[in-house]
């Protein structure tokens, strides 16, 4: 959260000591920078609570309305009271403006992706006993801008992931914590909800 109040108190400055952002060819090319708060809603087991975190990412646009966003995020949460997990996402994403017009105050847009993630489950009561494993996943939603400049904007999005990947599952009893990994792959999903602030700095063609 500290990230994200400094993030926008550096923006409001910049606008002030920036100049315009000169397109070079309409809007392909251009380069930003954010950083995001995620909160995660996973669907796998009513032990395992809402999860929260930050992240960064940059943009690079292809087109008036075919951008892609490349992020990193780590969220953890509460498994009961017994253990924690964290989840740490790597991956880009396209994202395809359902508006025409050049530079709106809304801009609403539709976004599908792939990522890889990193998932860790820790005792509380010793953490030398934990289980991870990596997956790979696929995600898709919807998101909008809004747009406070030219070159700043808040961002928000609602998004649904699907991993395919080793399944851990956790257990409590007679105080010991249990991780079970299962063989095989299977699918976990859950709904990630974003909320970024980012900065064009660049034209690059």
């Amino acid at each position: 959260m500290r990230t994200l109040v400094f993030f926008f108190a550096m923006v409001l400055i910049m606008p002030t000591q920036a100049q315009e952002l000169h397109l070079k060819n309409k809007k392909s090319g251009i380069l930003s920078l954010g950083v995001r708060s995620s909160i995660g809603l996973v669907n796998d087991g009513v032990w395992q609570k809402t999860a929260f975190g930050t992240g960064a990412q940059f943009r690079l646009q292809f087109s008036d309305r075919v951008n892609t966003e490349w992020f990193a995020d780590h969220l953890k949460a509460d498994l009961a009271d017994y253990a924690w997990r964290a989840d740490t996402h790597i991956g880009w994403s396209v994202m395809y403006y359902l508006s025409k017009k050049p530079d709106p105050i809304l801009q609403p847009y539709l976004l599908a992706g792939h990522c890889f993630e990193y998932l860790k489950f820790t005792d509380n009561a010793n953490p030398s006993n934990f289980a991870e494993r990596w997956s790979a996943s696929v995600q898709g939603g919807v998101g909008t801008h809004v747009n406070i400049t030219k070159r700043f904007d808040i961002s928000v999005v609602a998004q649904y992931m699907i991993h395919i990947g080793t399944k851990i599952t956790a257990s409590h009893q007679e105080g010991i914590t249990t991780f079970t990994k299962t063989k095989g792959l299977g699918i976990q999903d859950h709904i990630l909800l974003h909320f970024s602030l980012n900065y064009k700095i660049a034209d690059l063609w």
